[in-house]
């Protein structure tokens, strides 16, 4: 009895085959990978975006309201309204230059109009140095 060969010439040619078929697969396979994640990326970024439109929204809304808009004029610029009496409570046992810190930083955050008066302060001595919030520079 003849033994037969264990690869054929057909055998052969199917393996050539697939591995040809396997090979012109990989390419677009992994592109396609490759751009799905990309959507996927993309999705992930247009929905931050909606979502920071919808917090400007809010934010804009937020903004009309004449109510708000005095709340803020009061906390941030210290404006006192027509025919009301505002009063500054200074703490006695504090000396009249510092301020008070804020829990958990150095400094508190000066007001905008200390720091505004400090910058001119400096640039009236010439000394042109940069003033930073809450601190006067040394002469």
């Amino acid at each position: 009895m003849k033994k037969r060969p264990q690869l054929t010439g057909r055998a052969a040619i199917l393996a050539v085959v697939v591995c040809a078929i396997a090979m012109s697969l990989a390419y677009p396979i992994r592109e396609y990978v490759a751009q799905r994640r990309q959507i996927a990326q993309l999705e992930r970024q247009q929905a931050q975006a909606l979502q920071a439109l919808a917090d400007l929204a809010e934010r804009s809304k937020q903004l009309d309201d004449p109510a708000y808009i005095r709340q803020q004029a009061r906390v941030r610029l210290h404006y006192c309204g027509t025919g009301e009496k505002c009063y500054v409570v200074r703490d006695p046992e504090r000396p009249a230059g510092s301020r008070p810190k804020a829990e958990g930083t150095p400094r508190a955050k000066a007001p905008w109009y200390q720091t505004l008066w400090e910058s001119i302060e400096a640039a009236d001595r010439g000394d042109g140095r940069r003033v930073e919030a809450g601190r006067t520079p040394a002469p």
